[in-house]
């Protein structure tokens, strides 16, 4: 995963922060600000679980704290900040990933694509098309299931800490998780044939 930008807020965020652009935000630009410094980073990492590429991320990245500015005022502090980020990312990461289904952009990676050196040409090969074939399969999951697979799958988060990042009982989690290795297991299945196909011809 690609670490979030930390060079101070990005300007394009820092300008929705401005006191024209909050209008009338009970809360002072200062909290808003404050909310960024704190949970940007799991925001960050939130939309990369939920696949936004990382061409796009700026972007998503800008529309979350947009949606934030404009429904802080109404949000219940009672609730987890966590889970309401959750669920904007998650909106937002469903309508960037209806527009890039449809331009079809390279595949994104799910990791770093750091060469290594000390690896041959045939393993850096078989390294890449695994990637490939992994970013192939999550882009296909569920969103929801997708999450919850890369958080305990890639991650190694604990499910009871996704059950409170996410908002949930950790029985759902470990439902989703259930059918998320399903899903990933047919999905692999489908592709490894579609691979034998194009091969033999």
């Amino acid at each position: 995963m690609k670490d979030p930008p930390d060079t101070g807020i990005h300007p394009s965020v820092e300008q929705c922060l401005q006191p024209e652009v909050l209008g009338h935000v009970r809360r002072p630009p200062s909290d808003l600000t404050a909310l960024h410094a704190e949970h940007g980073g799991f925001v960050w990492a939130t939309l990369q679980r939920f696949g936004i590429r990382h061409p796009d991320l700026e972007d998503a990245f800008q529309d979350v704290f947009i949606v934030v500015q404009r429904r802080l005022p109404a949000f219940d502090w009672a609730c987890p900040i966590t889970t309401w980020l959750f669920a904007i990312c998650r909106r937002v990461a469903a309508a960037h990933r209806r527009r890039a289904y449809a331009r079809r952009e390279r595949l994104g990676e799910v990791v770093d694509d750091v060469p290594d050196s000390a690896k041959g040409p045939e393993e850096l090969t078989s390294h890449s098309q695994a990637r490939v074939q992994l970013e192939e399969i999550l882009e296909a999951m569920d969103l929801d299931r997708r999450a919850v697979f890369v958080m305990f799958e890639i991650e190694e988060m604990p499910c009871s800490e996704i059950a409170s990042l996410v908002g949930v009982p950790v029985g759902t989690v470990y439902s989703r998780l259930h059918a998320a290795r399903k899903e990933f297991a047919a999905l692999l299945r489908r592709t490894e044939a579609e691979r034998t196909r194009r091969g033999g011809t």
